[in-house]
């Protein structure tokens, strides 16, 4: 789960396996493979680095093939 903010101010934890696009029109939507989309005060990178660090702290990003590094 990521801590997000709607535009509300409201805090809210959002599940990030679930989460298919992140895109900024200028504000920040993230859209959900089951198409409910929510709308956030974060940036688009603020967004994907907290996807990221979730990511790792579930060991997804833990097999050096999907990290990039063709050589482990």
């Amino acid at each position: 789960m990521i801590a997000l903010t709607k535009l509300n101010g409201k805090k809210f934890s959002l599940n990030a396996l679930y989460i298919e696009s992140v895109e900024e029109f200028p504000d920040t939507t993230i859209t959900l493979t089951t198409g409910r989309k929510y709308v956030v005060l974060e940036t688009e990178d603020e967004v994907l680095n907290r996807v990221t660090k979730f990511y790792q702290g579930v060991q997804l990003l833990s097999n050096p093939h999907l990290r990039g590094e063709e050589d482990e």
